[in-house]
């Protein structure tokens, strides 16, 4: 049976900083015995996690507002209905 190549979905990513900073964070990350890339991992994680809530939340607004101007609750569940019907062809 032949071998398939496992390829790995890690990749590099290259930035400046200053070199207080980058001293300081090493220093912390070694303090904390943690690996400096799994800090950063970590960090990462983070921020595109608090990302999402913030689009969700817009999107949330947004959609209660539009809401708030409808004539009544008829019209609203219609939107919904159609709302939903267009995300499942999706």
């Amino acid at each position: 049976m032949a071998k398939l190549a496992v390829l790995s979905r890690e990749t590099t990513l290259n930035l400046r900083l200053d070199a207080a900073l980058k001293a300081d964070f090493m220093a912390a990350a070694e303090a904390e015995n943690q690996p400096a890339a799994e800090v950063l991992r970590s960090l990462m994680r983070g921020y595109v996690e608090e990302q999402r809530k913030r689009r969700f939340a817009a999107e949330a607004r947004r959609q209660s507002q539009l809401i708030a101007g409808f004539r009544d609750e008829a019209e609203v569940m219609r939107w919904i209905r159609g709302a939903s019907a267009l995300k499942g062809r999706q």
